[in-house]
Formats: C-alpha cells, sequence, structure tokens
C-alpha cells in the first residue's frame, strides 16, 4: 500500500514520462495484461492513456488491470491511469 507522500512522489516522476499503452474499443485482453506485466517488470512505473472509445471508464480499466497484474493504481487522471509495482529483478525508483 502507497502512501500519500509516495503517491506523489510517483506522479512527479510520471509527469514527463509519455504513455506507452492506449486502450482503445478492444478492451483488456490477455495479450494487453501481458505486455503491462512486462513493461511493469521492466520501467515499475507506466503511464497509459484509455481513448475516448473505450467502452469502460479510465477508474474501472486501472483497478481490472492492477488486479490483473499485481501493481498498485497510483492515480488516475482525466483518461490518463498511473499504474506502480515494484520490480523483482531489478528496482529503478527509490520510494521515499
Amino acid at each position: 500500500m502507497l502512501t500519500s507522500k509516495q503517491r506523489a512522489y510517483l506522479r512527479s516522476l510520471a509527469s514527463t514520462q509519455p504513455a506507452i499503452m492506449q486502450i482503445g474499443k478492444g478492451g483488456i485482453g490477455e495479450s494487453l495484461v501481458k505486455t503491462v506485466d512486462d513493461a511493469l517488470q521492466a520501467r515499475e512505473l507506466i503511464k497509459l492513456s484509455v481513448l475516448e472509445t473505450a467502452s469502460d471508464e479510465a477508474v474501472s480499466v486501472a483497478q481490472e488491470l492492477a488486479g490483473a497484474t499485481g501493481a498498485e493504481v497510483v492515480a488516475v487522471i482525466g483518461r490518463k491511469i498511473l499504474l506502480y509495482r515494484r520490480s523483482t529483478r531489478k528496482q529503478r525508483i527509490e520510494l521515499p
């Protein structure tokens, strides 16, 4: 569980980071979950964009992806989602 200080720190790191994936009308499938899982393992913090054509709202997409990958939802800002999961191989982010 992230504290508010840790969430603020992660949001500041993600502010300059581009969205690495877009979620559209196809929704969340096995391949998307696998891709997100791999990205979390490599980067620890990722930003996703939910397109207007997506069938679900950004909050529900964030919760579903977090549950499927074991990540934590850092923030949902408009149609942007920030997910964080500590890497088991190489830790890149040191939380305060």
